[in-house]
């Protein structure tokens, strides 16, 4: 078959994000389909300005076909412009104007779709949010599947997009989560849909449960007994009042510390002791401000963990011999980060799937979640891998829950693992992508192999 991905902006330098997932997607699909990606020649958001040339490229296998942009983005002007548009009535031209403003704006990509989708068997478009999937989606419906990546937001409220998820023939929701808050919010008349989400690339490919590139042991033994769970049904009953909501430690002896590939990552940077981990943008609109909040009250509290960071840095980092910033990492350098800490913190209040989230599962490494993001809450619960804070109480309570408790830490890891092997390997993720085209094609889709994208 021959598939056209379309998504904002695309490269292995941007990290997490729809974009990152979409790429992901992409080369393993792109091991048994022909296909392209079509996007813009931006590498940043916030400008949209053109910083990768202009035409064909080939990026980890994948034919990546890049427009450039009409205009750049005045974000001063677009804050503006939103503030105005959530809060005040106004017309169908207003929010396309806004839609304009918000970027990326490329009618020279929506021209070559509208011009060249003939030979294109599915057209896969990646985040609601911008004009290349809100204009795209009307060129070719009958072939096309959204993957919406959505979350609770101002912007989902407009008008341009209850008719983008009226008219979606096909959509990949990303998890529970997200699907139960579009369909509450949307009527959506599918004709086919799945709940999807991603592949974690930290997992062997060959589907049978051994871990790759340093993952140490594969998972022994069976999850923790459901009443010996140690993640508490809901938050203000169970985290709060931690150390009474738990249930028995499990017998299994658990190390003081898993020790593998992430004791490199402890050396490089210093790492003495307990430490939390966060990764992505470092941007208060991904709770970083909150993070560095709540963690100072974990420390004035009595906790003594060092906060790590790796992602791009977007806003001030406080000036504290507790936080260290790592920067931008390789991928070999992630994983080590990921097995290093102690805890991974996923701050965000707006996810739609968190691939972080996962990655730590994978890892073996328990997490701490903001609980107003619904999508991190559904991954704590199924998974029994992690904790959720509603407060900067919570927080600290339960970061400093799992500081101490070693052997909690020890089963939610166990636990995660399994979680993610269950639900997100990469035979299980594209098995319902084939699903997915062979319902809006009417073809029969081919079983999924479990490939590994070019290097």
């Amino acid at each position: 078959m021959k598939i056209a991905f379309i998504i904002q902006r695309y490269g292995t330098e941007i990290l997490g994000g729809s974009e990152y997932h979409c790429r992901l997607i992409a080369e393993r699909m792109a091991v048994r389909h022909q296909v392209d990606v079509l996007t813009t020649c931006a590498r940043e958001y916030t400008t949209w300005k053109n910083e990768y040339p202009e035409g064909i490229d080939r990026v980890r296998g994948v034919n990546v076909r890049r427009f450039p942009n009409a205009r750049t983005r005045d974000l001063e002007a677009f804050n503006t412009l939103s503030d105005w548009i959530f809060n005040y009535p106004h017309s169908r031209e207003d929010e396309l104007r806004w839609l304009e403003e918000q970027g990326p704006w490329c009618p020279a990509l929506l021209e070559y779709l509208q011009r060249s989708h003939q030979p294109y068997d599915v057209l896969i478009f990646f985040t609601y949010l911008y004009a290349p999937t809100v204009l795209g989606m009307q060129i070719a419906p009958a072939k096309s599947i959204l993957v919406p990546t959505a979350h609770d937001e101002p912007a989902i409220h407009l008008g341009i997009y209850r008719e983008l998820f009226a008219a979606a023939n096909a959509v990949a929701f990303n998890t529970e989560s997200e699907k139960a808050f579009l369909q509450q919010t949307f009527d959506i008349r599918t004709i086919v849909e799945e709940t999807v989400g991603c592949g974690v690339d930290l997992l062997d490919t060959d589907g049978q449960g051994k871990p790759r590139r340093g993952v140490d042991a594969p998972l022994e033994g069976p999850l923790v007994p459901e009443d010996e769970q140690p993640v508490p049904q809901t938050q203000k009953e169970g985290v709060a009042r931690g150390r009474r909501g738990r249930g028995p430690r499990p017998e299994r002896p658990v190390a003081d510390r898993k020790r593998g590939i992430g004791e490199a990552f402890r050396r490089r940077h210093r790492l003495f002791g307990r430490v939390a981990l966060y990764g992505g943008r470092i941007d208060p609109g991904k709770g970083c401000e909150e993070l560095f909040e709540y963690f100072s009250t974990y420390r004035e509290t009595g906790g003594d963990a060092t906060l790590a960071l790796m992602g791009a840095k977007l806003m001030p980092i406080p000036e504290t011999p507790w936080i260290r910033f790592a920067g931008m990492l390789p991928e070999a350098e992630r994983l080590q980060a990921l097995d290093a800490a102690d805890v991974v913190v996923v701050p965000s209040p707006l996810e739609s799937l968190s691939l972080l989230a996962l990655e730590a599962m994978a890892m073996g490494t328990p997490v701490l979640c903001n609980a107003r993001a619904d999508v991190l809450v559904e991954h704590c619960r199924r998974s029994n891998a992690g904790l959720y804070y509603a407060d900067r109480d919570e927080f600290a309570e339960a970061l400093s829950l799992l500081m101490a408790d070693d052997g909690l830490r020890g089963a939610m890891g166990r636990n995660g693992r399994d979680y993610v092997q269950a639900n997100y390997r990469w035979d299980v993720i594209l098995g319902k992508y084939d699903r997915l085209v062979g319902g809006l094609t009417g073809s029969g889709a081919p079983a999924a192999r479990v490939p590994a994208p070019a290097r």
